[in-house]
């Protein structure tokens, strides 16, 4: 039962949606090989600096934990963030990892895993946004 209702929650959200436009075509970010680069794209609004590990959680705002997205994917983190608190509010889940995947040598994840679990209940959420 906790299982479906998650599902329904990551579709609602629209987690597997991520940066891609109406035409459905992704961005290539493979040349974003440097925090330079990334920057210079940060100053430009077509990347975003975010947490990797939400500061609610504990996250902090070092280089290992924060990584570049495109525009659209912050809103959708935060909307991910917020069901996760209220998660651990209602008793759900009560612990979290979150994993960034990388294509080639780019400093911008090609996608982001979350893993939640609970210590004493069966079933787990498992957003993935897609990236690029």
């Amino acid at each position: 039962m906790i299982r479906r209702f998650l599902a329904t929650v990551a579709v609602a959200l629209g987690l597997s949606a991520g940066a891609a436009g109406a035409t459905g075509a992704k961005p290539d970010y493979s040349a974003v090989t440097s925090r330079e680069a990334a920057d210079r794209l940060v100053s430009q609004d077509k990347l975003f600096k975010i947490l990797l590990f939400p500061a609610e959680f504990g996250g902090e705002a070092r280089p290992e934990n924060i990584v570049y997205v495109p525009g659209g994917i912050p809103g959708i983190k935060d909307q991910l963030t917020g069901t996760l608190v209220r998660f651990v509010k209602q008793d759900l889940i009560d612990n979290l990892r979150v994993e960034p995947e990388y294509k080639g040598h780019s400093l911008v994840p090609a996608r982001i895993r979350m893993f939640t679990t609970h210590k004493d209940k069966a079933g787990s959420f498992n957003p993935v946004i897609e990236i690029w």
